[in-house]
């Protein structure tokens, strides 16, 4: 019996791969655990609510952080796209880099078909980069996870809220969020 395994890539195995042309932006794939991954297909509940979202978090975050959107982020073994990233504003407005986790302040993934990915997967990658804010927003259930206090083997803290709760984003001590905000109406 032949036994068969995965071949991992590195993130600079995949970043040539893209500067070649063997990935294309057409392709549509991300890097998760050294794994190139189709991204799944968004519905407009997901591409309004990611959207939303942005609109709200520009205004209340406006000179103190960057917001990237569906824009890749470099972590040790991967390259993940997360809906929005709350990042430190770079000089360079990130020219020469993807966001690192030294440089994420919050990461939110909206969730509509994705949130076992989001949350068991994701989760883990996150945790080990050490991101100590990641919010999942599940639109199916009108449920919000905040995951916080990151280890090895994942996010120490769970918190699950509904859209009437409001929480305070680390980074951001001052705000209060109301997650009625982040979903829709």
């Amino acid at each position: 019996m032949i036994a068969i395994q995965n071949r991992l890539w590195t993130v600079e195995e995949y970043h040539r791969m893209i500067d070649v042309g063997i990935l294309t932006p057409d392709d549509k794939v991300e890097l998760l655990d050294g794994r190139i991954i189709q991204m799944s297909p968004q519905t407009p509940p997901h591409a309004a609510t990611t959207q939303r979202i942005d609109r709200y978090l520009q205004n209340i975050v406006r000179d103190r952080a960057e917001i990237r959107v569906q824009l890749p982020i470099t972590l040790s073994t991967s390259e993940p796209e997360p809906d929005i990233a709350v990042v430190r504003i770079d000089p360079a407005a990130y020219g020469d880099h993807h966001p690192t986790s030294s440089e994420i302040l919050l990461l939110i993934e909206v969730s509509y078909s994705t949130f076992d990915i989001d949350f068991n997967e994701k989760a883990l990658i996150y945790a080990r980069a050490g991101i100590g804010d990641y919010w999942i927003l599940n639109i199916l259930e009108c449920q919000v996870y905040i995951l916080r206090h990151p280890t090895e083997s994942g996010y120490q803290d769970i918190i699950v809220r509904s859209p009437d709760a409001a929480i305070t984003p680390l980074a951001f001590p001052e705000i209060a969020i109301p997650f009625s905000e982040l979903f829709l109406p």
